[in-house]
């Protein structure tokens, strides 16, 4: 296993001000950390060479697009090789109010997050597509009442 990047006060300052604002101009932050645009950008070329960084990009409100019912749903995959794990996997990302996918210990072999219009929506998702696929043999549906809050990791210690 590689050894994680070794990140230095100016590199966790740079990313600090990218998580509150990714729009920020390296300009910006050169100024308010007191070194050179330069300085900047090779900073996050290098922090996005060690995927440190992975990508910016905007993220959407569900709730202002109609989406008002998010769930987490583990689902028991009865897996017989793993080329039926990987036919499951490439089934379920082809449902697009599926926005995660993460394989889990426990119970549960994979854990969805989805985003849907109604309660009745996620309902003919689950029966219709999800336990549709003969190799999920369970599903747990958990629907988030409200999000207590999301962050990304500190970076500043």
């Amino acid at each position: 296993m590689p050894e994680p990047f070794k990140m230095d006060a100016l590199d966790r300052r740079i990313l600090s001000f990218l998580i509150s604002d990714a729009r920020t101009p390296f300009v910006e932050i050169a100024r308010r950390c007191k070194v050179s645009g330069a300085a900047v950008h090779q900073r996050v070329a290098r922090l996005k060479q060690a995927g440190v960084i992975s990508e910016a990009i905007f993220k959407l409100n569900p709730r202002a697009m109609g989406y008002m019912t998010s769930a987490y749903i583990g689902l028991q995959v009865n897996l017989i090789s793993t080329r039926t794990h990987t036919e499951v996997f490439e089934k379920i990302m082809q449902i697009p109010e599926i926005v995660e996918c993460h394989h889990i210990s426990g119970k549960h072999s994979l854990l969805i997050k989805i985003h849907t219009q109604n309660n009745e929506r996620l309902k003919e998702i689950i029966v219709s597509k999800i336990q549709s696929i003969p190799e999920i043999t369970f599903t747990e549906t958990f629907i988030s009442l409200e999000k207590g809050f999301e962050r990304e990791l500190a970076v500043e210690r």
